[in-house]
């Protein structure tokens, strides 16, 4: 079992560090956040916070701050979990956090919180179980209405949009599923319909001979989220996450030669239970004294890095 007893102090208060706090509860312990006019957090650098204080932290900062704070968090031998992506300014980098963090023995975990979507979870037990076969194709799309709030934003709407934003979710999705899987990103496409960075994009390519399309997209005036995994046997569909319920997992049987195929549909109906799950899972690394691997963070790394 998972001691409650993690005291954990949450850094950067946007949308994700108070959704980070809500879902620590009792084991947040204070929350920092580098604009010091923030009407939130209590510190406004953590080096302000008694080091005996705290076990943990939540990094829910921009991109372009987090390396420097997770060597100086790290050094305090402090174990953190930080917001997707780990997009660094080399793999170099990478590399050196993680020693960092082996070398002192805590954890450092890159949050992606889909992979505890009940139905992302079913869908690899599928992919698994070899049921449909032989892969043909995976389609995937990912889309918000959230461009205007980026364009409203200073540091959001900068770099590479929502490659980095949401694309990386696919990608760490598409490893989720595949294990030691190889991914290579052929051939893409960017629009900036209404931001300064990409608010829609294409990516196609394979993955181990799998050929893949991912879609992503601000412009999305209903969220939604689809997948299509197409087989030699048949075929897995899922239809929306728990957020934005409900949720749908569909399973179809191939009819040969042709034909209505045999259908199962699996429906959630049920709040959001990713954010807790991967703070459970945070907690566990913890507890188990697990060893860092940022090979996946790597490899979405070097994926995004040729895209943009």
């Amino acid at each position: 079992m998972v001691s409650s007893n993690l005291n954990v102090v949450v850094v950067g208060l946007g949308v994700q560090g108070l959704k980070r706090a809500k879902v620590a509860k009792d084991d947040l312990v204070a929350t920092v956040d580098l604009d010091k006019n923030s009407t939130y957090a209590n510190y406004s650098n953590i080096d302000e916070i008694d080091d005996k204080d705290y076990e943990a932290v939540l990094l829910c900062t921009p991109d372009s701050v987090k390396y420097d704070l997770l060597k100086q968090i790290l050094n305090k031998k402090k174990h953190v979990l930080v917001e997707k992506p780990l997009f660094l300014n080399k793999t170099e980098h990478l590399k050196e956090l993680q020693n960092i963090a082996n070398k002192n023995n805590v954890v450092l975990y890159t949050a992606y919180n889909h992979r505890f979507e009940p139905h992302f979870v079913n869908m690899k037990a599928i992919l698994d179980s070899n049921e449909l076969g032989k892969i043909y194709r995976i389609r995937m799309f990912y889309g918000n209405g959230t461009s205007a709030l980026v364009k409203q934003s200073a540091w959001r709407d900068k770099g590479a949009g929502v490659i980095l934003d949401i694309g990386s979710h696919l990608l760490d999705t598409l490893i989720f599923w595949f294990k030691d899987s190889d991914i290579n990103i052929d051939h893409y496409e960017s629009f900036c319909f209404e931001n300064l960075t990409p608010d829609h994009a294409l990516l196609r390519g394979k993955i181990n001979n799998i050929f893949i399309e991912l879609e992503v997209s601000l412009m999305s005036w209903k969220n939604d989220f689809t997948c299509d995994v197409i087989g030699y046997k048949g075929s897995a569909h899922i239809s929306s996450l728990c957020k934005w319920g409900p949720s749908k997992l569909i399973k179809r049987k191939r009819v040969m030669p042709a034909g209505k195929p045999d259908e199962n549909i699996f429906t959630l109906t049920q709040s959001d239970p990713t954010w807790l799950e991967e703070y459970k899972y945070f907690k566990n690394l913890i507890r188990s004294n697990t060893k860092n691997d940022l090979s996946t963070d790597i490899k979405i790394f070097n994926i995004l890095k040729s895209c943009i």
